[in-house]
């Protein structure tokens, strides 16, 4: 006999595991298509022999796109009125899933020999429709989170969920992939990049269905339209953004990690291609060092509970500033003891990141409500879409100022994976630098900026609750 399903006061199915792995699947989809960006730097100035310094202002060029594209879709979704079979958010992800099954493949045709401004027009218009279906899956669905439930452990379950789906998106390209696209003499081998991000896009597919098929949606109050309500204004609502001090926070820590995590990829390929030598373990090394996040993760509801979210995160990246610097000043030598030392200094990094990724969106899903809270509205799609859009700028300037450096510091992308050694030397040090600066980052946002700590947060869920059982009342 089939099990009959537990419904809540509200005739809603409980929460349970089932909405946990749903939300998982979904930022699985989603990095299924995002993991193979720490790529591209390296298949467009190595295999497709950009100019390095070219390709870091066409990096940052697209992000003009971005700065128009999420806003502009997470207002479009905000001020979207209509009714929906199930929900709206999850009707743009499903919409935005088709796309990324090719949207990925698009950043990476490898016509090696096609005239550089061929070049140059199959990677702006590569980037700028992966990047538009991305943001139209990716916006609604970080903006689902508050949605899914109000009860703030609820939320950092699926926050640390999401965590496991993101984790489980990028092991597949960071371990599988340095196998399949570098060769015996570490040099990128770019046909078959392009066939992997196509299979990527498949999978990823599969999962947001998985995702919508077994998501419920509980607070209904956060997407119903009230009549009074002033005509939605988008100049507003980022002006309500940037006075949002939880949104601030939390975006500014965001920023943080992708400008040092995203910069760094790029520098961290040169450095097992040239300094270590062995480019295909670099994914191996990058999963040892993820052990952490995969123990912190299923103590990551409870530990909230007890200590909360602010104060975890904040404890999180202390780690990480600690392990960062040592990663700096420490021997790193080019053999089996320097590798073991940059192991374990990514391995403490990795606790710090841990506990800071799995309660990063439920953060989010916080200063959302904080919004609510302070200037009375509820916008969750252009909240989390400038959330993005400023996580995006980073992934775009990480990178593009990490490539400036390392040419500075002699890196010819001609020479592939053998660059000289004074050269790889220097990528060594150029990694520490970027994970240090990632996690000071990290420190300013959740420490100085993020203002929400658990006694603020109980009260903050007092006030609103009480605000919409009246609303509800009237």
């Amino acid at each position: 006999m089939r099990k009959a399903v537990q419904l809540d006061a509200n005739g809603h199915r409980k929460f349970g595991i089932r909405d946990s792995l749903a939300y998982a699947a979904g930022d699985f989809g989603c990095n299924m298509s995002f993991a193979l960006k720490g790529t591209m730097a390296i298949f467009w100035t190595q295999f497709m022999r950009m100019d390095s310094i070219l390709y870091a202002v066409l990096l940052i060029v697209v992000q003009i796109w971005d700065a128009i594209n999420d806003p502009l879709i997470g207002s479009i979704v905000d001020a979207d009125k209509r009714k929906y079979k199930r929900n709206k958010f999850l009707s743009y992800i499903f919409f935005g899933s088709i796309g990324l099954i090719v949207g990925g493949a698009l950043c990476f045709i490898p016509w090696r020999g096609a005239p550089d401004i061929a070049k140059v027009i199959i990677y702006v218009c590569g980037y700028v429709l992966w990047d538009a279906f991305y943001t139209i899956a990716n916006v609604p669905y970080g903006s689902l989170l508050s949605l899914i439930s109000s009860e703030p452990a609820d939320r950092a379950s699926l926050s640390a969920w999401r965590s496991v789906g993101s984790l489980a998106g990028n092991i597949v390209p960071m371990v599988i992939l340095p196998f399949l696209i570098f060769d015996d003499n570490n040099n990128i081998i770019g046909e078959r990049v392009f066939f992997v991000a196509l299979l990527m896009g498949i999978l990823g597919f599969i999962a947001f269905q998985f995702m919508i098929r077994n998501t419920e949606i509980r607070v209904e109050k956060s997407v119903r339209c009230n009549e009074d309500q002033p005509k939605f204004n988008v100049l507003r609502a980022m002006s309500n953004f940037l006075r949002n001090r939880p949104a601030v926070g939390a975006t500014v820590a965001a920023m943080g990690m992708f400008l040092g995590m995203q910069g760094a990829a790029t520098a961290v390929h040169v450095l097992f291609q040239s300094y270590f030598a062995n480019a295909r373990i670099s994914g191996v090394v990058q999963l040892f060092a993820m052990i952490p996040i995969f123990l912190f993760t299923p103590l990551a509801r409870k530990m909230v509970v007890k200590y909360g979210k602010k104060e975890l995160s904040v404890v999180g990246s202390i780690c990480s500033l600690v392990a960062c610097v040592a990663m700096l000043v420490l021997p790193i030598t080019p053999d089996m003891s320097g590798l073991i030392i940059y192991i374990l200094c990514q391995l403490v990094n990795s606790l710090g990141m841990g506990i800071y990724s799995t309660v990063s969106w439920a953060l989010m899903g916080d200063a959302i409500d904080y919004n609510e809270w302070k200037h009375g509205v509820r916008e969750e799609g252009v909240t989390y879409s400038l959330h993005s859009f400023f996580r995006k700028l980073a992934q775009g300037i990480g990178p593009a100022l990490s490539l400036v450096i390392m040419v500075a510091l002699g890196y010819v992308e001609a020479n592939e994976g053998n660059q000289v050694f004074e050269v790889a030397l220097r990528m060594r040090y150029l990694v520490a630098a970027l994970y240090t600066m990632s996690a000071a980052l990290q420190f300013v946002g959740l420490g100085l900026i993020y203002n929400l700590d658990k006694k603020s947060l109980a009260r903050m869920n007092a006030e609103l609750g009480a605000k919409r059982i009246q609303s509800d009342v009237g």
